[in-house]
């Protein structure tokens, strides 16, 4: 069955390929509506927002038949508050000095989009990692901005990146904080279509 990726996340594309699946990818171009009264309601509708935007182009031009569309969103929660991408280096600092020292959460929602037959099927879920950052001085916070890599992460951190020597330990599943909860995503695909 064809897979498409609804994301240009190369940390998406890099979870994927490493556990040798093929697909094409087709980033989601529609306005994201951000609803829900929770971090896991807003992943979950988010990544259902991209799945369907990228499958609605698919059938409307001459693309594959039958298709699974992959969408996904995630984002940082920490004390109520959701942290998405810094709109700037300030801002990265002010995400960044919350999570020091303490426990935040990640939500990665994602929804596998199955078409096939003329008949669609969906399963939408999230996952959620727990993952507390050891106390760091303010010099590293602003070293670590300095190398651009906070600017286009949820909470302003890449776990695989610069800043993970400083994240102290995790509760969950990595990948989920990476950008897909890649093992959970294979079994679900297994169990739709």
């Amino acid at each position: 069955m064809h897979i498409i990726l609804a994301s240009g996340s190369p940390r998406r594309k890099e979870l994927l390929e490493r556990e040798g699946i093929r697909f094409d990818i087709i980033p989601a171009a529609g306005d994201e509506v951000i609803r829900g009264n929770n971090p896991a309601e807003i992943v979950r509708n988010l990544s259902r927002q991209k799945a369907l935007e990228v499958a609605g182009r698919l059938e409307t031009a001459d693309g594959p038949e039958d298709f699974i569309v992959l969408g996904a969103d995630t984002v940082v929660s920490y004390d109520g508050k959701i942290l998405g991408k810094p709109a700037s280096p300030d801002e990265a600092a002010v995400m960044l000095n919350m999570l020091n020292g303490e426990i935040h959460q990640v939500y990665t929602g994602v929804t596998i989009l199955c078409v096939q037959n003329g008949k669609k099927t969906e399963k939408v879920f999230h996952e959620c990692t727990d993952v507390e950052f050891r106390q760091v001085s303010e010099k590293t916070i602003l070293d670590y901005i300095a190398t651009g890599e906070p600017m286009d992460k949820a909470g302003a951190y890449a776990i695989q990146g610069g800043w993970g020597p400083h994240v102290r330990e995790i509760h969950g599943d990595y990948d989920n904080v990476v950008g897909l909860p890649v093992k959970r995503v294979l079994k679900e695909l297994e169990d739709l279509c």
